[in-house]
């Protein structure tokens, strides 16, 4: 029973962490039609800079400011760093090619994860950030007959908050309405006096907060390392495919699906946590080659 009570729990906080990444990369291939592999570096961004300021404020653990504020500080970084670099990316390459079909959006935003890797080796450096005060000064409790870090709820929390803003967002807000009106149809939404390259960017830079804050909170869970973009991309384009793209309903379903196969595989059988994952994706896409949730799109001929 103990057993079963960790895989459910490391498998909801691993769902957690996915759906922020996914969810902002699903919206914006909903709303632009483009794979965004960059998605996974805004993701690093946000993680070392959360880590970083985190270091710098509480050196060794401790500093002058209560404990509260180091979870403030986290969800500033990460919404800092999407806000900087969502448009600044958005303006400057993506709508230069959103028109140009998908594959040239992936490899141009392929070409900018690996520049952006690289840029964040020269800022912070290749050795490992470590940023566990939040962590480690929140301590744990016993649930269901064992010991679990408190630290993760927050990261469940941050989670469920983004979701319920994301749902608001696009059913209850004008932006909402003008978002589905592209996704149906961008060259009438045009036509009618919509402003569509800036509804491009508010999706943009709104996919890119939720990755950077998502990076941002899982910092002081792991050391932050160079690299860190690369398996957070790959799960999320499982999540993604998994769940339909643009479908961020999909992607928090595929995330609670791989969260908690994969937490069950480390508990079990380790040496096949990954295997898992992507014997699920083929399996779906053998079954529902759009995703779960993924709509059906007419072809131009």
């Amino acid at each position: 029973m103990d057993q079963i009570a960790i895989v459910v729990l490391n498998g909801i906080v691993f769902a957690s962490y996915l759906f922020l990444v996914s969810a902002g990369l699903t919206f914006i291939y909903g709303v632009m039609r483009i794979l965004n592999t960059a998605h996974g570096s805004i993701y690093g961004l946000g993680a070392y800079m959360g880590a970083w300021l985190i270091v710098r404020l509480w050196p060794g653990g401790s500093g002058a400011l209560p404990l509260w504020t180091s979870f403030l500080v986290l969800l500033l970084a990460g919404v800092f760093i999407g806000l900087v670099v969502g448009p600044l990316m958005e303006r400057l390459f993506i709508r230069r090619v959103v028109d140009r079909g998908e594959v040239i959006s992936l490899i141009l935003t392929f070409a900018l994860f690996l520049i952006l890797d690289d840029v964040m080796k020269l800022i912070w450096g290749v050795d490992p950030l470590l940023a566990d005060m939040p962590y480690s000064m929140l301590g744990s409790i016993p649930l269901a007959g064992i010991t679990y870090p408190i630290y993760p709820f927050l990261l469940t929390i941050v989670a469920g908050l983004a979701a319920l803003v994301m749902w608001a967002i696009i059913n209850r807000t004008r932006f909402g309405k003008l978002v589905t009106a592209v996704i149906a149809d961008r060259e009438i939404s045009s036509a009618l006096g919509i402003n569509v390259p800036r509804i491009y960017t508010f999706a943009f830079t709104l996919g890119a907060i939720l990755a950077a804050v998502g990076g941002a909170f899982i910092a002081p869970m792991s050391s932050v390392v160079p690299g860190i973009s690369i398996e957070v991309i790959i799960l999320s384009f499982a999540v993604t495919t998994i769940g339909g793209l643009g479908s961020v309903g999909g992607a928090a379903i595929g995330a609670i699906m791989i969260g908690l196969l994969r937490a069950g595989a480390v508990q079990y059988v380790p040496e096949l946590d990954l295997f898992v994952i992507y014997a699920l994706m083929t399996l779906i896409l053998l079954i529902k080659p759009r995703g779960l949730f993924g709509g059906v799109e007419a072809r131009r001929i």
